[in-house]
């Protein structure tokens, strides 16, 4: 397998996977949206709450925070020693809102989510929960645990997690003519014409719908579009929760262990007798 990157920022990259089967990009695409485990509010304690929004509401907004996630200190609820409901400190960890309205109507954002732990805080500060007119008061504990997107979606470390065939683009440079039709028919702009050539300038854009092809006249076939076998255009955007490279290698460790499980289960002993 090859691996080329063409676009990478803290919350997104854009990949060339070459030499892998389709079922293999889409299982990698599948573990990422649904068993990539991920921090979230899972439980909530309202003390107080004299604002307009339903308690569970405001649990359901808080559930929905994203949030930092780091997978080497904390375990899945269902793997810790403790067992307890609300977990321990090894598989939870616990947040405070106390916030109030003082000085007429507020908005009270994300960054007022206080956590025991440093590291595990609100992707974002600026995430508006609420809004508190004048002498309301929320006040309440939460506490968030690691989780599955397959149990529930706010436990999904992905935005957006698709893939593609890559586009094959060909030109007969002896029947064609640059007339430019297939240009102007080309939504994307994959194609441009300089001088009397007909040059491909955007090859990853291409979403292989064909209008280039349909616009050239018959007699001249002078492009042809197709995908590429075993080579895909993999895009993954995150939710902040954690980076690209955890998010890629938890992943692949993932398919790893679940490929590896599968062969156990395979290789059946055989009888003593």
């Amino acid at each position: 397998m090859e691996i080329e990157i063409l676009q990478k920022t803290e919350t997104s990259v854009l990949l060339v996977l070459r030499g892998v089967p389709t079922a293999f990009v889409n299982a990698l695409r599948r573990i990422m949206i649904s068993e990539v485990p991920v921090m979230a509010i899972d439980h909530v304690i309202i003390i107080e709450n004299t604002s307009s929004m339903y308690d569970e509401m405001l649990a359901h907004r808080l559930g929905l925070i994203p949030l930092k996630t780091d997978l080497d200190s904390y375990v899945l609820p269902k793997d810790c020693t403790c067992k307890s409901e609300l977990g321990c400190s090894k598989c939870r960890v616990t947040m405070t809102f106390d916030v109030e309205a003082t000085e007429g109507v507020r908005t009270v954002y994300s960054n007022e989510l206080k956590s025991d732990n440093p590291g595990i805080i609100p992707v974002s500060g600026e995430i508006p929960i609420l809004k508190l007119a004048s002498d309301q008061k929320v006040k309440l504990e939460a506490y968030a645990q690691l989780g599955i997107g397959k149990d529930y979606a706010k436990w999904q470390p992905v935005s957006a997690c698709t893939y593609r065939y890559y586009p094959k683009i060909s030109v007969n440079t002896k029947t064609c003519d640059a007339c430019g039709e297939c240009v102007e028919a080309c939504s994307k702009r994959v194609l441009q014409v300089k001088g009397k050539k007909l040059l491909i300038e955007n090859v990853v854009v291409c979403d292989l719908c064909g209008d280039c092809v349909k616009s050239c006249p018959k007699e001249v076939a002078g492009i042809e579009v197709e995908p590429e076998q075993n080579v895909f255009i993999f895009q993954i955007e995150s939710n902040g929760s954690l980076s690209m490279e955890r998010l890629l290698t938890e992943a692949s460790r993932i398919l790893a262990k679940k490929s590896e499980d599968f062969v156990d289960l395979l290789s059946l002993k055989e009888d003593p007798e």
